[in-house]
This record gives structure tokens, sequence and C-alpha cells, in this order.
């Protein structure tokens, strides 16, 4: 018996438009960042894909985007679980400055660790740990979403195995669709949305 798991990154932040280092600190949805929720959530419903189980990342943008995920699917009053182990990498003293300061080349490995941050390895660890424990506690044949950060969501990519599939440039509100079989996290599809008419406002 498969069990799907659906990593989606949060929608469009302010910091994503000020273009600020985000990582454990927090800033909210713009209003593009909200129509981005919206018309994710609308795969689902394009696709016929029941929502059984939904987890978020205890972080505002990430809760928000599922909130308004869950309501374009008329399940407002499903329960979820906020899981810290699904907040974004901590950037340390990079964070809330400008993205300027990141590095050109990746992965980041331990970068961020002498800047009182975490490593690659630390976050990865911490996301498979978690979602291994949703997906065991989950039914069989089930879909799970569990909204989380883009920094995290790459570095559970490659420390589930995953990596040589691992798209370039997690989008806000890309989903990464992933089998669970076997104790196993099986990178199947990376979907991203058709945002071209918020381009136009």
């Amino acid at each position: 018996m498969v069990k799907t798991l659906y990593l989606m990154r949060h929608g469009e932040t302010l910091f994503n438009k000020l273009h600020k280092i985000q990582g454990w600190c927090d800033s909210p949805l713009t209003e593009k960042g909200i129509r981005q929720a919206q018309i994710a959530g609308n795969y689902f419903v394009k696709n016929q894909i029941v929502i059984d189980r939904a987890y978020s990342s205890t972080q505002e943008r990430a809760v928000d985007t599922l909130e308004l995920v869950l309501k374009q699917n008329d399940l407002e009053n499903l329960p979820y679980k906020r899981l810290k182990a699904l907040k974004e990498w901590n950037f340390g003293r990079f964070e809330a400055e400008s993205e300027d300061l990141n590095p050109k080349i990746v992965p980041y490995g331990d970068l961020f660790v002498p800047f009182d941050g975490e490593s690659q390895t630390e976050v990865g660890l911490r996301m498979v740990e978690a979602l291994v424990q949703v997906m065991q506690s989950t039914d069989e044949e089930k879909n799970v979403l569990a909204v989380s950060h883009g920094g995290a969501l790459a570095c559970f990519t490659r420390a589930s195995n995953a990596e040589n599939q691992l798209p370039r440039g997690l989008k806000n509100c890309c989903i990464l669709k992933f089998e669970y079989k076997n104790n196993k996290f099986t990178l199947i599809e990376s979907i991203n949305h058709d945002f071209s008419e918020l381009e136009k406002r």
C-alpha cells in the first residue's frame, strides 16, 4: 500500500518581496501570496485529490497558506497539526538580512553554523524524522498535505535521497509529490502553478 505526501512551500511573503533572508523569523503573506495559495489549492480540486490529513510548520506564513488551501477545498473544518520540525532552516545571524549575502553555490552545507544557524544535515534530519512519523501514523492509501519552506523542502529532499530529482528553484506554493512505501520517500512529481494572471496586476 502506498501513501502520498504533498509537501508544499508557502506563498509569497513580505520578506520574499523585499528579498530578505527568511528563516526562523517570520513575515506575513502578501496579497499575491494569498492568491498563490488559492490557485495552488485549486490543483487538488481540479485533480480530484482528497486531502485526508494536513500539517504545517508553526510559522505564520505556512499556517496561513495551509488554511487557504484547505478553504479552497471546502475543508475549513479539517483538523490540522502544527509541527515545529517543519520550520524553515535557521539561518542564524543572516536572518532578515539581504538575500545578496547568500552564496551563489548550493548546497550550503554547514555555512550558517558559525553564525548561530543550523547545518543542512540538521534541517534534513528533523524534517525526515517528522515526516516519517507523520506517514507512519497515517492510514494506508491516504493523501497527506504538509506546508513548509523552500530551504527545508530542499534539505528534506536531499536527506531522503531524492536529490537527483530536486528541481531548480522551489517557487512559492510549489508542491513536491512523494510516494511513501516501505519507510522510503520517492519524489514522483514537482508541481508549479500558473501565476501569470497575478503578474498583470
